[in-house]
């Protein structure tokens, strides 16, 4: 799995532009093959009994005494890789068609193959050294691809943002792997065992896995950098956002569930709360963005906090996290796929006030789309309807507060997302004399097809009957009860009726009424959501501008004091050393004189000591 993309990636990169008429073919067969491979390990898996669903592979022996390298073959692990390859190569094809005029794009399947290496890598390995090797290679693959339009200054920036964001996130990882290490003496997952009551130490560790879990995952507050990244190709965005970078801090933090035991543990409320405050932030954020990509940044962060309070919940909760992870890259990728259709439609634009009235031009991304936004807002019986219904459900139950903010966040989706809809594909036509939207070709359409099958019918088969948690339960531990999803419970009737009312309220504004042009001033509250809650004006109050004042602190004491020291010691050195070498005149009377002078010094003050 992890060597046929990593494969891909050396040899589009290290032959360079003798690949360039075939690259992007071995890039997508690459990633084919790793899917492949993935669903063989799947099939082999299952046929295990349930005791015997854990396989490890041992590679070599990595740091003497300390890790071996191996990879791990379990439940969760072969989850994610299903969805890393099914779902990533899925993007693979359908960037042939997006990026056919880019002279780049060999280099660009490079990186795609190199981000899909790196987080199968994150997944697979048995211990966090492997894991954190993978997380830095996705981190670096992240980094190349947000900047891949490096011409632009505005990439430029956010990918070295995203890159700077994301290492205080992984000192977090460091420092607890250090602890992990210290404490336990093992860095092996399948080594450490559920702690039977939270002291100081996994407490630290737990939020120091939590804080590398923010960073990787864009949860407050370390979510800055994220609708940043909207500045690499859609398919840049549809990869990090549906099946690889922001899943890795959900996948930390089920795979450490060792630290986060025995439910409402310290560390395990302050996912929970994490999750809870990013998902109404996220959806508030997405509430005010004209820009397509940006809105959709601002619902993965809202979703990806869904599955942080799922996996703060324990057990109980995970099975609903890790669903709906897995039917949220289904539909993600669907509806980022599909803004880049728009934009391939349209010259590339992302303000949303320059569209309207698209459906007809484009059906066929119209309507995968709408299955894609049915599926985020929880319309019945979709994909999102049982995954994210079945967090709610089960935070109300064991974190009744933390449950119904996520009820509220529900109903801000609700407007937020048929917002979008309704400005890009409804209403008249607002865009630009020469712009000529048409669909897009079917090397782009037919990834939306399947995708929007996923997003259909997939998390129904996931919850219902408790597949996916029966199917996880090796590897993550099965709750004392096993929940059922109830179509007619008052946390999931409160949320469809506040989706509801978000939808109808979002069809008053921007579906019945004429959407201006330009975008309007808007009260404090909308400015508040556009300019991403003050996040980075935040940052640069608490963090940027002290460190800078600490900086300069620093400069000058060591300019005056530590260099003040030395350059002080070796100029008075130099200055007596000028002085005394103007008595070295080259006349032997001034010497005889001086020895004169000398003898007499001498003299005088041994007769005055033997007078004393």
């Amino acid at each position: 799995m992890i060597a046929f993309p990593l494969v891909g990636a050396f040899v589009l990169l290290v032959f360079g532009r003798f690949t360039n008429r075939w690259g992007h073919l071995l890039g997508v067969a690459m990633s084919l093959a790793s899917f492949a491979v993935a669903v063989l390990a799947f099939f082999e898996l299952v046929g295990f009994g349930e005791e015997q669903r854990r396989r490890a592979v041992h590679l070599y022996e990595f740091i003497p005494g300390m890790v071996d390298m191996g990879l791990l073959i379990d439940p969760l692990s072969i989850s994610f890789a299903l969805l890393i390859t099914g779902v990533g190569s899925l993007i693979h094809i359908y960037s042939i068609g997006y990026m056919s005029h880019d002279e780049h794009r060999r280099r660009f399947f490079a990186y795609l193959n190199l981000f899909v290496a790196a987080m199968l890598l994150l997944v697979l390995a048995d211990n966090y050294v492997g894991l954190f090797i993978g997380w830095e290679g996705v981190g670096l693959a992240s980094y190349l691809l947000i900047g891949f339009w490096q011409f632009k200054p505005s990439a430029a920036v956010a990918a070295k943002k995203a890159f700077v964001v994301n290492r205080v996130g992984d000192f977090g990882l460091l420092v607890g792997m250090f602890l992990i290490w210290t404490t336990f003496g093992t860095l092996a997952f399948g080594e450490l065992q559920p702690i039977t009551s939270e002291n100081p130490t996994t407490l630290a560790i737990g939020l120091l896995l939590l804080l590398g879990a923010c960073g990787k995952s864009a949860q407050l507050p370390l979510q800055s950098w994220l609708l940043d990244a909207m500045e690499g190709p859609t398919p840049v965005s549809a990869l990090i956002h549906a099946a690889t970078m922001v899943t890795a801090g959900v996948y930390l933090v089920v795979r450490s569930g060792a630290f986060f035991f025995p439910e409402g543990s310290g560390a395990a409320l302050a996912v929970a709360i994490v999750g809870a405050a990013t998902l109404l932030a996220g959806a508030i954020i997405g509430c005010a963005k004209d820009d397509i990509k940006k809105g959709l940044a601002g619902s993965t962060m809202s979703q990806i906090g869904y599955m942080m309070l799922g996996a703060g919940l324990g057990p109980a909760g995970y099975a609903f996290a890790i669903g709906h992870l897995i039917t949220h890259g289904f539909f993600k990728a669907d509806l980022f796929l599909g803004a880049g259709s728009v934009m391939h439609g349209m010259n590339d634009e992302v303000d949303m006030r320059k569209y309207g009235g698209l459906r007809k031009l484009m059906p066929i991304t119209f309507a995968t789309f709408f299955i894609g936004y049915l599926a985020i807002i929880g319309f019945p019986l979709l994909s999102g309807y049982f995954t994210k219904d079945g967090i709610i459900e089960t935070a109300v139950h064991h974190q009744p507060i933390l449950g119904w903010l996520a009820v509220l966040g529900a109903g801000i989706t609700g407007f937020y997302m048929s917002r979008m809809v309704f400005m890009t594909f409804f209403g008249q036509k607002r865009w630009a004399d020469d712009a000529h939207p048409h669909e897009s070709p079917s090397v782009m359409t037919i990834p939306l097809m399947i995708l929007s099958l996923g997003a259909l019918g997939l998390g129904a088969y996931l919850v219902l009957s408790n597949r996916l948690l029966l199917f996880l339960a090796p590897a993550v531990g099965r709750p004392e009860e096993l929940p059922a999803f109830h179509f007619t419970s008052t946390p999931g009737l409160a949320t469809l009726a506040l989706v509801a009312v978000g939808a109808a309220f979002a069809w008053m504004r921007y579906g019945r009424a004429e959407v201006p042009s330009v975008q309007p001033r808007g009260s404090f509250l909308t400015t508040f959501a556009r300019r991403d809650l003050y996040g980075d004006a935040l940052n640069e109050s608490l963090f940027m501008r002290p460190g800078q004042w600490l900086t300069r602190l620093a400069v000058y004491f060591d300019n005056r004091g530590i260099d003040g020291i030395v350059n002080g010691l070796a100029a008075g050195i130099g200055g007596s050393s000028g002085r005394l070498r103007r008595i070295q005149t080259g006349f032997a009377r001034t010497y005889a004189l001086s020895i004169l002078i000398g003898a007499a010094l001498l003299t005088g003050a041994l007769l005055l000591v033997g007078n004393i």
